[in-house]
């Protein structure tokens, strides 16, 4: 083949894959590419169509989700500043109003790739299920981070760059939903909004919208480009530490306010208020999927109403078998806690007394362990053995006789050789009612299913192993389908097995008709 013909090839290559998703267009063209005018198609553009077959099968919506420390050890203080930071938003109620009912974080914990504008721009953004919106960086943005640490390049929204980019401004319904406070939002005027967090940083700008783009299921692994008119924040200054070494494009709101994606995407009837995640600790990525859930089963209790967050009903905690003792309510009786779900959250942080006899408990056994401070902040001790076998299960109990089970794998957490932290803390947050607040972040949720229904106002979770798949069902037509893991940093989605045992059988075909 000439080089003429070559460049033929390709750019043909790029019009019929323009618009195309799944697998079998990919097989179409290399059928096609084994016939071209009688002589062989070389080597190299075989293999390019391979690669591209196998990342072309993806993963109702599915976002492919990445830890920020995903096969990285982290600094123990920043993942204690990470959490302080949510701190203050828990506490900052009325700097929720401008952008829903609860702010971002300045660090991404787990985070997704989304696509917005004409062309299209891909963005890195971090997944929150305690935020009700959506921004990022903007060009221009005074102190916004320009490099990160996490292997991805960052990028600044142009509206003007976007041919279907427009201003929100303070006399359309959106700016009245989140601004009703703001009485310097007059007609005409952008509609700003400003985050502040906990310990002084804080992100501003005003809202704009533009088009979406976001993976639908179609298939077994398999997506095809849906739309959708988005309204979200533009960030034009940020104040405090912007040269994170985790730095990232900015924040994808999961929570139940009309402001957050899931809830504008039903708003345009694209999507039921249900979504789930599933957090691998192990590999790092996981689920991330918008749908209805039909495998595996999950048990389900009822959200705590008119909350902020995603609230639960604790009724008790047992490590190794043994209660702890609640707080005593009326009658001396012991009474329930309102725990946080949190996934923006690294920690699990606990009332200062139940901190305090969890830590007893869980050390009862190892007498001949000390503990020693690690930056200040973290208790750590020395271990050789294996600290599934020598230290307890702590199970937490919630209303519907729902389970919540944590191992020593997940609340320890190895900084050096043999040398060990725990992930559990004393909380220092509290509720609006001056009351401890109990937290559950990563080291709880991580490496189980969990599913958040809006619609019906429950929660629920399963033991998983989320390296591998879950089936969510499409609404508009009924059909099930496979929905399987990701990562983004391993440069594109996890192969699939399914996938992969295909693209091997084509393979062997291909050298035949080649041989």
């Amino acid at each position: 083949m000439t080089d003429a013909e070559l460049l033929i090839f390709r750019d043909n290559t790029r019009k019929k894959l323009e618009g195309e998703t799944g697998f079998f267009p990919y097989l179409q063209l290399l059928v096609v590419a084994m016939d071209t005018g009688g002589r062989q198609l070389p080597w190299f553009l075989i293999l390019l169509l391979l690669v591209e077959l196998v990342f072309v099968v993806q993963g109702n919506v599915v976002f492919e989700v990445q830890h920020k420390y995903g096969g990285a050890k982290a600094q123990l203080k920043e993942l204690r500043d990470h959490d302080a930071r949510r701190h203050g938003r828990m506490l900052a109620t009325v700097d929720f109003m401008l952008g829903g009912d609860s702010s971002p974080t300045s660090t991404a914990l787990y985070y997704t790739k989304i696509t917005i504008g004409n062309p299209p721009v891909d963005y890195h953004v971090q997944v929150d299920t305690g935020s009700d919106i959506v921004w990022v960086n903007c060009k221009d943005c005074e102190n916004c981070p320009t490099k990160t640490g996490l292997g991805i390049t960052l990028r600044q929204y142009d509206m003007k760059a976007s041919s279907t980019g427009t201003i929100i401004s303070c006399d359309q319904n959106f700016c009245k939903a989140v601004s009703e406070t703001n009485q310097n939002c007059k007609a005409g005027m952008n509609c700003a909004y400003t985050v502040t967090y906990g310990d002084g940083t804080k992100t501003e700008g005003y809202y704009v919208r533009d088009d979406f783009k976001l993976d639908q299921v179609t298939g077994n692994h398999q997506t095809s480009a849906m739309n959708g008119s988005i309204a979200f924040g533009c960030s034009t200054k940020q104040a405090g530490d912007s040269s994170s070494s985790q730095a990232i494009d900015g924040l994808i709101g999961f929570g139940q306010d009309n402001t957050s994606i899931i809830s504008q995407l039903a708003s345009l009837g694209e999507v039921k208020k249900v979504f789930s995640h599933c957090l691998d600790s192990k590999k790092g990525g996981g689920i991330f999927a918008i749908g209805e859930v039909v495998e595996p089963k999950v048990n389900r209790t009822r959200l705590v109403p008119r909350q902020l967050h995603y609230n639960a009903v604790m009724e008790a905690i047992d490590v190794g078998g043994k209660q702890l003792d609640f707080p005593k309510g009326i009658f001396g009786l012991p009474t329930s806690i309102n725990a946080v779900i949190d996934s923006g959250t690294t920690l699990a942080y606990l009332p200062s007394d139940l901190y305090k006899q969890l830590m007893e408990t869980i050390m009862a056994q190892h007498q001949e362990i000390k503990l020693h401070t690690v930056e200040e902040l973290f208790k750590c001790f020395w271990y050789s053995g294996n600290i599934d076998d020598g230290f307890p299960v702590v199970k937490f109990h919630f209303e519907d006789s729902l389970f919540l089970t944590v191992y020593p794998h997940n609340y320890l957490f190895e900084v050096k050789d043999e040398e060990y932290c725990i992930g559990w803390q004393s909380s220092v947050m509290r509720s609006r009612d001056g009351k401890e607040m109990t937290l559950l972040g990563d080291i709880v949720l991580s490496d189980k299913l969990f599913v958040y229904d809006i619609e019906n106002q429950t929660i629920g979770w399963t033991q998983y192993d989320c390296g591998s798949s879950i089936k969510v069902k499409d609404e508009k037509t009924g059909n099930v389908y496979d929905v399987a893991a990701h990562n983004i940093s391993s440069g594109g989605s996890l192969l699939r097995a399914n996938a992969v045992s295909l693209l091997l059988l084509f393979i062997a075909v291909v050298l035949n008709l080649i041989a």
